[in-house]
């Protein structure tokens, strides 16, 4: 039976941690500022905007959330982001995705200041991601090697796969377990027999936003199991991962709901108090 990756419990303990960071920050008259911009109306975006700003009054940062019509125009909001770019007092921007067609959001994130870039998603840092020269990474692929390193569950040497490959996800992810010397295969959807892979994988990864994917039967006994995937089923929240199934061959398995979820929530937070004290000449 699989023991749980707590990914809740271990936001919440990084949570207290960066709380007396901030509140350090404060008392020298720095206060952490991130803007969010949303456009359209996009149900799961709102919610995710929602948490994210839930997250940071609990913490002492202050979000401004920018929500935009699904008319907006791309040179709209581009000249928005120039505006918070020149702004001192902002020291994180972000881009909700999805964003409306009319809107490209490689030209966002293009502009966006690599410097106050708290997605990582920027050209210059996604850049510096693969060069293993970064100052920030994207939250959801940081905060699953955060999670790995906070259960002594050592990468290097592992056969690693990974379901999907996404810039939020995948391919960031990809880059970080490279830098601590995994062997990483990235899967997607034009990939022959996913399972030839995954029961070579001591560690597998799945973000591939498909309930159920990853079934007992693709998993070798003894595998690490981490579970990106968000998917409502009958009513309920499930993952990518056969969960029931899996559990009783996983040696480490995270749940979802509670477990990578809370800790991109939390990295976020982090990356934001991170760029905070770049911005400042902080180490």
């Amino acid at each position: 039976m699989g023991k749980i990756l707590d990914g809740k419990s271990l936001a919440n303990l990084r949570a207290q941690k960066l709380k007396k960071e901030i509140e350090i920050l404060k008392q020298d008259g720095i206060k952490p500022l991130f803007c969010v911009i949303n456009i359209g109306d996009d149900p799961a975006s709102k919610v995710y905007v929602k948490t994210k700003k839930r997250r940071a009054q609990e913490m002492g940062i202050e979000q401004k959330i920018y929500q935009l019509p699904s008319t907006e125009s791309e040179e709209s909001v581009l000249n928005l982001i120039d505006e918070l770019n020149q702004d001192r007092s902002v020291h994180g921007i972000m881009v909700q995705m999805p964003t409306p067609e009319q809107i490209d959001v490689n030209h966002l994130l293009e502009r966006i200041d690599p410097e106050k870039d708290v997605d990582g998603l920027t050209p210059t840092n996604i850049g510096h991601l693969w060069q293993s020269d970064h100052f920030v990474e994207p939250a959801t692929a940081i905060g699953i090697m955060k999670l790995l390193e906070h259960y002594k569950i050592n990468v290097a040497g592992k056969n690693v796969a990974i379901i999907g490959r996404s810039n939020i996800v995948g391919k960031p992810l990809a880059a970080l377990m490279l830098e601590k010397d995994a062997s990483v295969s990235v899967l997607h959807s034009k990939t022959k027999s996913l399972s030839t892979y995954t029961r070579m994988a001591d560690i597998i990864i799945v973000a591939a936003g498909q309930a159920n994917l990853l079934t007992s039967e693709m998993v070798e006994k003894g595998a690490v199991v981490i579970d990106v995937g968000i998917n409502r089923v009958e009513g309920h929240l499930v993952g990518d991962v056969d969960f029931k199934q899996v559990l009783s061959k996983a040696s480490w398995i995270t749940p979802v709901p509670g477990g990578v979820g809370p800790l991109t929530v939390e990295l976020l937070m982090e990356q934001v108090v991170k760029l905070t004290r770049r911005a400042h000449g902080i180490k």
